[in-house]
């Protein structure tokens, strides 16, 4: 603003840390401070020359933890996704959940069982035997919103569950979600396998056939966001099979716990900000900004 004495405090753009990682953008909107690359969940498979994939983004009307309840609990690819990846087994097996500093994993093995067709089409092209599986889930949970699934199957008998997976395909479904409102969500996805790295048909072919699965979980997740607006008096009923769901949200509301005690030194900043900003530039056209900052001073102070 040339020949200004003073530039308006309003005529600014804010500007926040940005990390590129692993194929995805991370912003940190808190206090530039605070902001730790070493936070930023590991999710490597998406850019590591060992893997190869794609993804998309999905706009999701729901809030983003009923995706982690959906991704935490795999149980429901049985009745939603039939078509694709679901198989009775996947309702039938037993399961293990376990948490740790900052992570949640729910582990499933299906031993010996039939191939859905998304699996068995990849066994064909990986050019496995016919016939049975041994099939892993390892759902690896980041609060507040990344969730990476270790899949896979093998033919049976080959050893996947002692930890040798070179008869099998293995993939990495990758899923990180941004809240855009209390009732929407950007969910970024990409999935990653770790065979015929350079054939880019079958990298498309995944990406749509993920696609495709994705696309039924945005139907009943929008369908459970409806009904919960619909019906606010209502609480959630956990079952056995929510274990894991259960912990992931217990660790975003810690974290929304603990991020509370940090608005009363977020408007003392704020206060800071206005006294200097009143010493230094008295009447030079920023009285809205002034204004604004104060409000979000008061609204820290009173928590809302």
């Amino acid at each position: 603003m040339p020949s200004q004495k003073t530039v308006n405090p309003s005529a600014r753009v804010r500007s926040y840390p940005v990390v590129e990682r692993h194929r995805f953008v991370w912003v940190w909107t808190g206090d530039p401070a605070d902001a730790d690359p070493a936070a930023i969940p590991d999710l490597h498979w998406n850019d590591d020359p060992a893997w190869a994939g794609d993804g998309d983004l999905i706009h999701v009307e729901c809030n983003y933890k009923l995706i982690v309840d959906n991704l935490m609990d795999l149980t429901h690819e049985t009745f939603v996704h039939g078509g694709s990846i679901g198989h009775r087994s996947v309702a039938e097996s037993p399961f293990e959940v376990t948490h740790g500093k900052g992570t949640v994993t729910v582990t499933r093995w299906m031993i010996d069982v039939e191939a859905p067709p998304f699996w068995a089409r990849q066994l064909e092209w990986r050019g496995a035997p016919a016939g049975n599986v041994d099939r892993w889930q390892i759902i690896h949970f980041t609060p507040p919103g990344t969730i990476a699934i270790d899949v896979g199957v093998a033919p049976t008998g080959t050893g996947a569950p002692e930890g040798d997976r070179s008869q099998g395909v293995n993939g990495f479904v990758l899923n990180t979600m941004t809240p855009e409102s209390a009732t929407s969500t950007h969910y970024f996805w990409a999935f990653a396998r770790n065979y015929a790295l350079t054939d880019q048909r079958i990298t498309t072919l995944l990406r749509e056939g993920v696609s495709g699965v994705f696309g039924e979980d945005e139907e009943v997740l929008a369908a459970q966001q409806r009904a919960i607006d619909a019906h606010p008096e209502k609480d959630f009923y956990n079952l056995n099979i929510d274990g894991g769901a259960m912990w992931a949200r217990r660790m975003i509301d810690l974290m929304l716990a603990a991020e509370d005690d940090s608005y009363a030194a977020a408007g003392a900043r704020a206060e800071r900000d206005i006294a200097e900003h009143d010493r230094t530039d008295p009447g030079d056209g920023g009285e809205r900004e002034v204004a604004r900052a104060r409000a979000e001073a008061e609204r820290a102070r009173s928590g809302s």
